[in-house]
Order: structure tokens, then sequence, then C-alpha cells
């Protein structure tokens, strides 16, 4: 009998601690990341006709490029999709990495697992172990998060390219302020860890703002197609904590306003720079698999 299966997830926004959970890190230390799973999704459809014979598409509310996990969860989606039945969330998001592996991906798991999951992770990646832990703040600090944290496509393509393998070779040849800066990004996953189990505003900003800023331990470049954009805020100071929400050098952009400026505002001069405003709420559900037979 024909069949189609369709498997949505969502992508993810990472607060802190990405860079470490990519082996070559994780393999050495034990990396952290917290990430939160949005509203945002990539959707595959697998239809098996009548003769046995299948077709796979796939549909994104985001665009490639964006650092929020895209392709992470396109294989999500895919393997949940083709052999999911039966599997845990967890591991579906290991075959979904091993999958990228064979391909050539380097990355590190977090966006499999954010993916997979759902909600706000605090994720712990010791080798090829994941320990995963859901966070669950009240409705009232996951509001205020929505609110007041905004997020900006910038337009600017998000790439892992020869950026991110310079920092790695670095890495591998012992750069030690290559390892200081991966250390001080694992720390501050611990720092947002506490922010949020503190259900502090003020901790939460001040953290994202240590993560953000953390990221130019491994080089200027990854925020610096940023900062210009971001200069006619800071220097208004209605910015109180940026971060780029991937692993820099493109895509999306996180930020938290002072209190007391006037949000329209922010974003209409934000729009000036060319970039567009994504509206986005916390995505509890990781895996939504449905089948449906077809006589």
């Amino acid at each position: 009998m024909a069949k189609t299966v369709t498997v949505r997830v969502p992508v993810r926004i990472d607060l802190a601690g990405g860079w470490t959970d990519v082996p070559a890190y994780c393999s050495d230390h034990v990396g952290e990341v917290i990430n939160i799973a949005i509203n945002r999704y990539i959707t595959a459809e697998m239809h098996i006709d009548d003769d046995r014979k299948i077709t796979v598409q796939y549909s994104s509310d985001v665009p490639v490029g964006s650092g929020l996990g895209t392709s992470g969860a396109m294989n999500v989606a895919l393997l949940a999709a083709i052999s999911g039945e039966g599997r845990t969330p967890e591991e579906i998001a290991e075959l979904a990495f091993q999958f990228e592996a064979l391909l050539g991906n380097t990355g590190g798991r977090q966006d499999q697992w954010a993916s997979a999951l759902g909600g706000i992770q605090h994720l712990q990646f010791d080798g090829d172990t994941v320990a995963s832990t859901q966070m669950n703040p009240s409705s009232e600090f996951m509001s205020w998060i929505e609110k007041n944290l905004l997020l900006f496509d910038s337009g600017i393509s998000h790439v892992s390219g020869d950026l991110h393998q310079e920092v790695w070779r670095k890495y591998s040849r012992g750069d030690q302020g290559i390892k200081d800066g991966l250390e001080r990004i694992r720390h501050m996953a611990q720092e947002m860890l506490e922010a949020i189990q503190s259900e502090s505003p003020e901790y939460f900003t001040r953290s994202l703002h240590r993560a953000g800023r953390s990221v130019n331990l491994l080089g200027k470049e990854f925020n610096e197609p940023f900062e210009k954009c971001l200069e006619p805020l800071q220097f208004g100071e209605s910015v109180m904590a940026w971060k780029v929400m991937g692993a820099g050098a493109g895509g999306v952009v996180g930020i938290v306003l002072n209190a007391g400026y006037d949000r329209k505002a922010v974003t209409e001069l934000a729009k000036e720079q060319g970039w567009a405003e994504i509206e986005w709420a916390i995505e509890h559900q990781g895996i939504v698999r449905e089948v449906n037979l077809h006589e």
C-alpha cells in the first residue's frame, strides 16, 4: 500500500557554547551548549508508491546559510522519515550526525539534538556521547526571552568554510589562543545555564553579551560582518547584548535591547542596514512524524 511519511523538525538558536560540540574539541574535553529550538521548521516528505518506489522532498522556513542549524535539521527530518519508526529522537539525531560525517561534515552534534528534541536544551558532549537535559523555566521567564530576544536575518550567508577549518587547524597544532577561546566559550554555556536556572533577565543578558564576545578569541572575522551594522545601535546604547546565533561570519543575530528603548525604532534602523526581523517563539516539540496510508 502506498504511503506518505511527513516529518517536521525545528531549527535552533545557539545561546552559548557552540563550537565546543565539535568532535575535535569534545574528544579532548567535555563540550557544553545551551540552545533553543524555535518555531521555524524543516519539513521532509517521503512518498512510497504502490511499486515501492520512493520520492523525498524538503521545504524550509529559513534560508540556507542562516546559521540556525538548517543542514542538521534537514538530515534529522530525512532520517526520521526514512527510518524513524521505532527509534528514539536521540537515535535519529545520532544517525543524522553520522550521515553528515560520511559526507565529510566536520561539525558538531548540537543541531541534530536541538531538532530531534525541541525545547531549551542543556547539552554536554563527551567524545561521542551526548547528555541532554531539557530545561523548563517558568512560562513567565520563557515569555520574557521570547519578547526581549529579537532575531534578525542579516542577509549575510553563513558558510562553515575556510574560517572554521583554520580554527581547527590551529587547535590541532596546539595554538594556546584557540584553546583558551574554546575554554571561554564552554564556560559561557555554564554561565547561561545558571542564568536560565535562576530566571534572571539581567544575568541572561550579561551571559548572552559575554558569549557573543567570546567568539572574538577565535578570530575577529566571525563578528566583523555584524559590528558595522550594529554600531549605530550600540552608540545609542539601545543594545545591551547581541550574539550571532550560529558559528559566526554570517546568518541570524540575536539582540537584547536596553529597557525603555523603542523596539520599533530599533527594528526600523536595523531594516535600513538590510536586516529583516524574524518573529519567533520557543518550539517545545522536536520530531513530529505523521504517516498517511493511501488506498
